[in-house]
């Protein structure tokens, strides 16, 4: 993706006039979309910039639009947390009730899909022990405090990646990577996203 000026052409179009102006105004909301996305992952990528935190989209994502706005996440410098429920396997707290402990479930994930990502939500640090110890490779560390981040880096990072997430935001974000937090996971990317300003010209 290249930064862009304003007022800069992005791209010109040829065709019968008809044509051009009944699909103007879908071409127009998509690439406002789109760009709107790169932009804010950008803001955040920018936000965390010598810290070594990865930003990570989510799936909350515009319905019908999760492939294109995941493509725009990356155009803005950040990464891609999960496609669907296909390509990683995140634990969460109702995976946790219904197998009856993070160790069931992580042991039934490890089972099923040994060759995914398994990472599990947790809330404490016992049960990032816990995570860690069944054999995840990630955990997501929500709602976590600055001081909880400390504590979870100072004691399992390299064991385990560590994922903060929850109510984090752009101003807040820094301080949330000056922990030493692996990745940084937030949904504003894609859920709050702001469309850019285009417009079509005819020439």
């Amino acid at each position: 993706a290249s930064a862009l000026r304003p007022d800069q052409e992005v791209c010109r179009l040829e065709g019968p006039a008809r044509a051009l102006l009944s699909g103007e105004r879908t071409a127009l909301n998509f690439l406002q979309t789109l760009s709107g996305t790169a932009t804010r992952a950008r803001e955040y990528v920018d936000a965390v910039e010598g810290t070594g935190a990865i930003i990570l989209d989510t799936r909350k994502t515009l319905p019908g639009l999760r492939l294109a706005q995941k493509y725009a996440v990356r155009c803005g410098g950040a990464q891609n947390h999960r496609i669907g429920l296909f390509d990683a396997i995140l634990i969460k707290e109702n995976h946790i009730s219904a197998a009856g402990s993070i160790t069931a479930a992580v042991a039934e994930a490890l089972h099923l899909h040994a060759d995914l990502l398994i990472e599990v939500e947790v809330e404490t640090l016992a049960q990032l022990e816990e995570a860690c110890s069944a054999g995840a490779q990630r955990a997501l560390l929500d709602n976590f405090d600055l001081e909880g981040l400390r504590s979870a880096v100072a004691d399992y990072k390299g064991r385990i990646g560590l994922e903060a997430s929850g109510g984090i935001t752009l101003e807040t974000i820094r301080a949330v990577a000056e922990t030493g937090v692996d990745f940084i996971s937030t949904g504003d990317i894609t859920k709050s996203v702001r469309a850019t300003d285009f417009s079509m010209r005819f020439v």
